[in-house]
């Protein structure tokens, strides 16, 4: 069995290990890269833990909504432009509830144009954005608003034309200084076949079930097991114990409702699975650095 590491450095400092499906990404007749657009949020079903060797740069247009990317956790609102570098475990970025007018995926090999292409002086900027993937990038700004309206267009060009314009993105993501990073740099990355099915109806559990309390009895018998062995096992996996999983999951629902809805702090504070508004400030001003009426007055400034 072919096994991959993946250690993950947390924002808080800790390192945790994450296990993904594989993902084996459709080849396309004529391209040495693909170009997927979707009009409709519904089309682009794929919200579980995955991954795959080839390189992802994700645009989408409007609306808001989860990222799960390496070990990062947070929402983002108004779009996003995402660039994902191989082997980086993510989940989908959008569904029914995000809102966005559409998705462009983007995925190729990094060695789509033969192996000594980015070797070449001139693409140097570009091999290094490669490089730099690995840490998954968010670009925001003037970067987002341009490169995203020429990615969501690229496949009204030709075959020769949309070669060229992928590479001219590139260089504009290569030089631009407007990105943040979701993963960290020091990674590996375990996959055990036997596995997945296990981590996929767990994940599934959590994003179904994140606003009621959610037992550890329960969880243990979807993954067949005793909760001490359960305890130790998602441990062991994620680099965290469950209920701090949980929290994590439900402070990033509140910041969605935060940035969308006008409900007052201790609505949302229900609404996202927290039963008392003390906790709910302290495990949010723990993971965002900021209380949730600071949170919101923030997303205000930056919408306005």
């Amino acid at each position: 069995m072919t096994t991959f590491t993946l250690c993950v450095k947390l924002s808080f400092g800790k390192i945790k290990i994450m296990k993904a499906t594989f993902e084996k990404i459709p080849t396309f007749f004529g391209s040495s890269f693909s170009v997927r657009k979707y009009d409709d949020p519904n089309r682009n079903k794929a919200p579980f833990w995955h991954y795959h060797p080839e390189l992802e740069m994700v645009f989408i247009k409007g609306g808001g909504g989860k990222r799960h990317i390496g070990n990062h956790m947070s929402y983002f609102n108004n779009g996003d432009l995402i660039f994902i570098g191989s082997n980086v475990p993510h989940s989908g970025f959008t569904d029914s509830l995000t809102g966005n007018e559409c998705e462009v995926v983007v995925q190729m090999n990094r060695d789509f144009l033969g192996e000594t292409f980015l070797g070449k002086p001139e693409l140097n900027a570009i091999n290094q954005l490669f490089l730099r993937s690995r840490l998954g990038l968010s670009f925001y700004g003037k970067t987002r608003e341009e490169v995203g309206t020429r990615i969501e267009f690229l496949n009204d060009l030709d075959h020769f034309e949309r070669l060229i314009e992928l590479l001219s993105i590139f260089h504009a993501l290569a030089i631009s200084e407007e990105y943040e990073i979701l993963n960290a740099s020091d990674f590996g990355f375990e996959v055990q076949a036997q596995d997945n099915d296990r981590i996929r109806s767990i994940y599934k559990h959590i994003r179904e079930n994140f606003q009621e309390p959610i037992a550890l009895e329960t969880v243990a018998k979807i993954a067949t097991m005793t909760v001490p062995a359960f305890c130790r096992y998602f441990k062991k996996l994620s680099g965290k114990p469950f209920t701090k999983f949980v929290n994590e999951y439900r402070v990033v629902h509140a910041c969605k409702l935060l940035s969308e809805e006008k409900s007052s702090i201790s609505e949302i504070c229900f609404e996202s699975g927290f039963k008392n508004v003390s906790n709910f400030n302290k495990f949010f001003k723990l993971i965002t650095g900021k209380s949730p009426s600071a949170y919101r007055k923030d997303i205000k400034k930056i919408v306005e």
